[in-house]
């Protein structure tokens, strides 16, 4: 690579970049349990044990509420049918709120599995990749000095650009990941509803919203292939028959916007998965 200082520039700035790309694939691809060695999930299983003692009690109100709610008189007490469809309900919301932890990782799972098979026959994001071409440095290395000021401007905006939405790009996906935390150890609580039937669309309302943000590994794995596949077909072009400074801020600028494509699928993953899901 040359040792210009504005391409220099400008090739930091899509290192940048393509580092956080390989982080979010790996992020895709680590378990909740993995993260950082298990340091963080193995606060969030001691946070899910205290919210099982909050989730019996919620259990039982939950409960009370929904016989005395949906019972017309006494004599509907007195009825064995409508005793054991209490009774069931309460059983499996108890068994809900004991097995939170194993219901929210077999949720993951299953769709893990999904956003594996999505990635099973691409191996990796290296297409992904994004440098200086050749044409720019050949280019912005024939530059005299007084030529290369607007350079260092174009340079400089398009590196500030290009890092700026790289962080916006790895801390969105982030965001999702530390949600998975978020779900999984107050999961007991929101289970507890399932005890009446008044309050179950809380518990359902839960579920439903955790699925998506599990599914939206998916949809951040699509964008970032379609991202792959947009920049290995020849995208942006190099204009050569242009200035240096010309053909570098077309280029950037082309760059820049195939960028602000991927981040926009990436932050909006969570609108469209409850869009095609209806979650």
């Amino acid at each position: 690579m040359s040792d210009n200082w504005i391409v220099g520039n400008l090739q930091s700035a899509f290192n940048t970049w393509n580092g956080k790309l390989t982080e979010i694939w790996s992020l895709i691809t680590t378990t909740p349990e993995g993260f950082r060695g298990g340091t963080v999930w193995g606060t969030i299983v001691t946070i899910n044990d205290a919210m099982k003692a909050v989730g019996y009690g919620l259990l039982v109100l939950f409960f009370a509420m929904s016989i005395f709610q949906t019972a017309a008189s006494f004599r509907d007490f007195q009825r064995p049918e409508f005793v054991l469809r209490h009774f069931i309900r309460f059983v499996l919301a108890k068994l809900a709120v004991g097995s939170a932890m194993e219901i929210m990782t077999g949720i993951f799972s299953v769709c893990g599995g999904i956003v594996q098979t999505v990635m099973g026959g691409i191996g990796g994001m290296a297409a992904a990749s994004i440098t200086v071409p050749q044409e720019i440095v050949d280019a912005i290395e024939g530059v005299g000095f007084l030529a290369s000021i607007p350079l260092w401007l174009v340079s400089l905006l398009g590196s500030l650009f290009i890092t700026v939405m790289s962080f916006i790009l790895i801390l969105t996906v982030y965001g999702r990941f530390f949600r998975l935390y978020f779900y999984t150890a107050l999961a007991p609580l929101p289970l507890a509803s399932f005890a009446g039937e008044g309050t179950s669309f809380a518990g359902t309302a839960f579920l439903k919203s955790y699925v998506g943000v599990c599914l939206e590994g998916a949809i951040i794995v699509l964008a970032c292939l379609i991202f792959s596949a947009f920049m290995s077909s020849g995208t942006p072009v190099v204009d050569t028959s242009l200035s240096a400074v010309t053909m570098s801020w077309q280029y950037i600028g082309e760059t820049i916007f195939n960028m602000m494509v991927l981040v926009g699928l990436v932050k909006g993953a969570e609108r469209i998965v409850k869009e095609m899901f209806g979650l």
